[in-house]
């Protein structure tokens, strides 16, 4: 095992450290304010008395994440040897952050950022928050299935030769539905015009620690790269891991995120990324040979079951699909009738099985190493009696997911734009300026400057109507959009 000083893989620091302040019996003049448990008994009984009493502030002994010289800083020097990396922040605004660091570390306003429209909400928000420019890429479209495949190397060489200017390229690797471009060539193709790679890696911890995946953005040569490692890495829901390489100053990198990084970093989080990080080093291996076990097992014998298409690696064309991610249980449910959705809706609220999302046409289950046998099973037979009970012909269903958009202005003038609110029906031929999405998986179907069609306020209507939670609006209820008001001075 490799060692980074007098530590290796087998040391957690601030899970150490936090342990010791734990035990030392400290009278707490500092905050939160619930000292412990002892100010808020409901909270303690909730969430256990060990799990309070280690919400603590930063102190000297536990280091400060703005700033991390000590135990913080030891256990991101472990985890960007665990990944590869010459550099690991812990993030615990959610990869959301992570993904808004990458951009605005790489890029100021009015600087292009090379992109496929299938990104994350997230990495639009960066370029409303810092005036960034988009210049997207369209990705493939599998009509069968209608969902964005990942970014070709011709496209990508192509925007390159258009945008030269262009100071970054961001991938999604792997996508939502487990969908990778060819990122090794791609970082080669970007590194050769000067530009960055920065990767959207959410999906993707698993892939550093299995060579029976696609491969890591790191192990790919990209520059940066966005893991969220709460997914399917095993720590605490929002805690993620920011990795560089020294192609990037990463004190620099450090600044930006402590822009909008809380400075009350919840040490909850920042010990379970430190925890998992150990775990998967040591036994990632056998704990992602388990993923793909599973999903593979689950694909085969949902495709038995007849209607249902459980799609894999037979995706791959080395073009539009590189690599497809074996641990995504995505499958198609539009041949039974059914929108994904609303098989979602029937797997949890009639058999009790709460699986990932639901979109128009698909479900993606999450599978990772702390699944069972028995629960794998229970899924195949509920989809199974979803179909036996609720099959019907599939006319008038919406036959896809993704719409190329048509791009009129920069998102963050078009957010910070004069604007009116107008019924969604009445918006034909207006220039959105805010996001509509289903979320999860939080790809806006609308961003800020996009023009709205006929075809996109039909794709709206279909996804209420089914039972998609549409976000993004400022009305609530999704029912009026807010334009671009082109008559305001």
């Amino acid at each position: 095992m490799e060692e980074t000083g007098t530590l290796s893989q087998f040391d957690t620091p601030i899970h150490k450290a936090l342990e010791q302040q734990r035990l030392n019996r400290l009278a707490h003049f500092d905050v939160p304010g619930h000292k412990g448990g002892r100010g808020n008994k409901e909270l303690k009984e909730f969430l256990g008395a060990d799990c309070v009493k280690l919400d603590m502030n930063s102190m000297k002994p536990l280091d400060n994440l703005c700033h991390p010289v000590s135990v913080i800083k030891d256990a991101q020097r472990l985890a960007a040897e665990a990944f590869g990396a010459d550099e690991a922040f812990f993030i615990v605004n959610g990869t959301t952050a992570a993904v808004q660091a990458m951009i605005m570390s790489v890029a100021v306003a009015g600087d292009k950022i090379i992109m496929p429209r299938n990104v994350h909400r997230s990495a639009i928000n960066a370029l409303v928050v810092n005036g960034s420019i988009p210049v997207y890429v369209n990705p493939g479209v599998n009509k069968r299935l209608g969902i964005p495949l990942g970014m070709s190397v011709s496209d990508i060489e192509k925007t390159i030769k258009e945008n030269p200017d262009a100071k970054a390229i961001l991938i999604n690797n792997p996508t939502y539905y487990g969908i990778c471009s060819d990122i090794k060539s791609i970082v080669k193709i970007a590194h050769e015009h000067g530009m960055l790679v920065l990767a959207d890696e959410a999906h993707g911890t698993h892939f550093y620690f299995n060579d029976r995946l696609p491969i890591s953005a790191m192990a790919a040569g990209a520059d940066m790269t966005a893991i969220s490692m709460h997914k399917t890495g095993g720590s605490l829901t929002q805690s993620s891991i920011l990795l560089t390489r020294n192609t990037v100053n990463a004190d620099y990198v450090r600044q930006i995120i402590n822009l909008t990084q809380t400075t009350s970093g919840s040490y909850l989080l920042l010990s379970s990324l430190d925890i998992a990080r150990k775990n998967m080093s040591l036994n990632g291996k056998e704990y992602s040979d388990k993923m793909i076990d599973y999903a593979e097992y689950a694909r085969e014998e949902i495709n038995k079951l007849g209607g249902y298409y459980a799609f894999g690696n037979e995706l791959v064309d080395k073009n539009f699909v590189y690599d497809f991610d074996r641990t995504k249980l995505s499958v198609h449910t539009r041949d039974i009738g059914l929108a994904g959705i609303e098989v979602y809706d029937l797997l949890r609220d009639d058999y009790g099985i709460q699986i990932e999302f639901g979109d128009i046409g698909n479900i993606l289950a999450i599978i990772s190493g702390g699944d069972r046998m028995l629960e794998i099973e229970r899924l195949i037979s509920a989809l199974s009696e979803v179909k036996r009970l609720h099959e019907r012909i599939k006319s008038g269903m919406f036959d896809h997911e993704y719409i190329n958009p048509t791009i009129v202005m920069g998102p963050q003038k078009a957010f910070f734009s004069k604007k009116l609110s107008l019924p969604i029906e009445d918006s034909a031929d207006k220039i959105c300026s805010e996001f509509v999405m289903c979320y999860p998986p939080g790809i806006p179907i609308l961003a800020p400057g996009e023009m709205i069609t006929q075809e996109i306020i039909r794709y709206i209507q279909y996804a209420k109507e089914k039972g998609c939670l549409v976000t993004g609006t400022q009305d609530m209820s999704v029912d009026n959009i807010n334009v671009v008001d082109t008559n305001a001075e």
